[in-house]
């Protein structure tokens, strides 16, 4: 079974389209058509992205272990530093430096503190305008902190969480380095 076969078997099996696993791993739909049929192989990190979605790991996307690309070893979730990621949320500094640091070895911390931080400069500019006005501004930090608490029990429990009025400023899918060598 191909590399596509294998994505668009384990797919239909999660009950999931092509377009809701497109929305859910940020890859063009028209991409996922591709993998699926064969026409392109899937770059490693689209195989990532769509494992983690799936739920597997994506070693079942390789017929053979030779066929599979050398990658930097990533530890499982680590829970606890989730969660520091998300209360970090209160303070913006907290959750950018555990995001800068473990986004590529611990996994979900790449994705969750993009949302994370999404949401934090967010309301930072939303905050700015609202300074003239302070009732404003105290209703804007109670709310922010409303969620960020919330959101933060949500991911002690395992469950979704959600980050309303966030502005993209980082984008899911891109590379965010350090230091570059370049």
């Amino acid at each position: 079974m191909s590399q596509g076969e294998k994505i668009r078997a384990l797919r239909i099996s999660k009950g999931l389209t092509q377009q809701q696993l497109a929305d859910k791993t940020n890859i063009n739909v028209r991409t996922i058509q591709r993998i699926e049929s064969g026409e392109v192989a899937a770059r490693l990190h689209s195989l990532h992205t769509i494992a983690e979605v799936l739920g597997c790991d994506p070693a079942t996307f390789y017929s053979d272990i030779k066929e599979a690309p050398m990658r930097q070893e990533t530890v499982p979730e680590n829970k606890g530093l989730l969660v520091w990621l998300h209360l970090g949320g209160l303070l913006f500094l907290p959750s950018l430096m555990i995001w800068l640091f473990e986004k590529d070895r611990v996994r979900g911390i790449k994705e969750q503190g993009i949302d994370v931080i999404n949401f934090q400069l967010s309301m930072l500019v939303i905050l700015i305008p609202l300074l003239a006005f302070a009732p404003l501004a105290i209703l804007l930090a109670l709310f922010t902190t409303a969620v960020v608490l919330l959101n933060t029990v949500k991911v002690i429990f395992g469950k979704p969480y959600h980050y309303p009025a966030s502005i993209s400023f980082l984008k899911h899918g891109k590379s965010y380095r350090l230091f570059s060598m370049e």
